[in-house]
């Protein structure tokens, strides 16, 4: 490519030539993408970079004669939309100090030249490439258009070489702890910042619940979260979440009309919400239908049997299930219907030990437990009810007995936010430790006495009343 080819060849040009070409050359290869794509490759920087050493090393002394002869005076293509910022560039080399490019928050303007190229004054010896850039910018009624340069954070491109990413967990790495009887663990979780906590614990499957509902937008019940709600928050876990095998529940209303709107949201949470696989709730012939198409479309799929919160409206709310016989026999019937169509584990919630013992013996598959008892292959909670936040709305009415606190987060968090108010409304906060910012002496003086001119005593007074103290600490 044009950009891997100028760093090797630079260097064995005269260095007059060098001189003029290298910054007309590094514009060019930061622009070298069509006006259809706009492709800055992270490699092209660096050549870039490479390109301003090789003239470094072979200019010996500044020339500047037949600049302008550099410049092309026609052109078919993409390269009319850089023509008048390398016709200025010319009379700029290279600054005496490096390059500062910000791959986070830098961004070309590119504007396609009108029939005559605009008139800008001339850029000024020893200015950065990227000041002749700006003074070459569109004339009137050009159309901009503007990019970022890179998406990642200017700490993470700079930082050098990053620690590699963890090992993912995936469909295989449950099988196979399945295979050697691991026990699997799994936590449901709403959010980034829960995301990273649970990634950075070694969770093996992170699920984006329904039961965001209740926990983050305080309903009583997972029913009114929506299909957009739930995109959010699996958007929200996957930027967190490097690691974990991450499952997004499908919401109630988004599968049960029919296969093609359970197909359609399925591949939904896959492509806009970066989940791995999705879940579905219940065992009904319906549902297992839907389970199916789910699967042959190419999208692992969770069970879920015993107790499903989106069938409240017909169990008549959050009950145990399986605790006669023939419940039991429905719940396993239910788990193997969900087995045949493909499902890859399955979620029993709410029965009893004996019973969820019993169908993991049947099943081929790993079944998930909560306030399922101890012999399933895997444990589920939720992050919020673990860490006893309890900012569940179903805590006011029934805690869950299948619920371990493994910590009193919500107590903690109750004291920090009392002693914040306290410090607020007794002025203690912010001390002076917690207030960085300074202001010289003389350029308080100069403002206090501006503020007077103007009539603002009250302001002045209090201006130098605050930096007195501020000066004094």
């Amino acid at each position: 490519m044009m950009y891997r080819v100028v760093a090797r060849v630079v260097s064995a040009l005269p260095t007059n030539a060098v001189e003029q070409l290298a910054p007309v050359l590094c514009q060019a290869m930061l622009l070298s993408s069509s006006e259809s794509s706009y492709v800055l490759a992270a490699q092209q920087e660096a050549d870039c970079s490479s390109l301003e050493m090789a003239y470094r090393q072979n200019a010996h002394a500044h020339a500047s004669s037949s600049q302008q002869s550099l410049v092309p005076s026609h052109s078919s293509h993409a390269g009319s939309a850089w023509r008048a910022p390398l016709a200025h560039s010319l009379a700029s080399p290279f600054p005496a100090a490096p390059f500062h490019r910000s791959l986070s928050t830098s961004s070309i303007r590119l504007a396609p030249s009108p029939a005559t190229p605009p008139t800008a004054p001339p850029a000024q010896a020893g200015a950065p490439a990227t000041a002749v850039l700006a003074a070459s910018g569109p004339a009137a009624g050009q159309q901009v258009l503007s990019r970022p340069l890179s998406t990642q954070p200017e700490h993470v491109v700079y930082s050098g070489p990053q620690a590699p990413s963890p090992k993912r967990v995936t469909l295989r790495t449950l099988k196979s702890k399945y295979a050697k009887k691991q026990p699997i663990s799994m936590v449901t979780a709403y959010d980034y910042p829960s995301a990273v906590h649970v990634d950075s614990a070694g969770i093996d499957i992170l699920l984006v619940g329904d039961s965001a509902a209740m926990v983050v937008h305080g309903h009583d019940t997972t029913l009114p979260i929506t299909l957009d709600d739930m995109l959010m928050h699996c958007r929200a876990v996957a930027r967190g979440a490097r690691r974990a095998f991450l499952v997004g529940d499908l919401p109630f209303g988004s599968y049960e009309t029919g296969v093609r709107d359970a197909v359609g949201s399925a591949v939904r949470l896959l492509k806009e919400g970066g989940m791995d696989a999705v879940k579905l709730e219940g065992g009904s012939p319906a549902r297992v239908e839907a389970a199916r198409a789910i699967v042959e479309a190419g999208v692992a799929v969770m069970g879920h049997v015993g107790l499903t919160p989106q069938s409240i409206s017909v169990i008549g709310g959050f009950r145990p299930q399986a605790q006669v016989a023939d419940e039991a026999l429905g719940v396993l019937k239910q788990a193997l219907a969900l087995q045949a169509a493909g499902c890859f584990s399955i979620v029993l919630e709410c029965v009893p030990g004996p019973i969820a013992a019993a169908i993991t013996a049947t099943l081929s598959i790993p079944t998930i437990g909560i306030g399922a008892g101890g012999s399933t292959s895997g444990q589920v909670l939720v992050y919020h009810d673990l860490l006893g936040m309890m900012s569940h709305p179903h805590h006011a009415k029934v805690t869950p007995k299948f619920c371990k606190q493994y910590a009193h987060v919500g107590a903690k968090i109750q004291a920090a936010l009392q002693a914040y108010r306290e410090e607020v409304e007794a002025r203690a906060f912010p001390s002076p430790a917690f207030s960085p910012y300074k202001i010289p002496a003389a350029e308080v003086g100069a403002l206090a006495r501006e503020l007077r001119a103007a009539g603002h005593t009250a302001a002045a007074d209090a201006l130098e009343l605050e930096a007195g103290g501020a000066h004094s600490n």
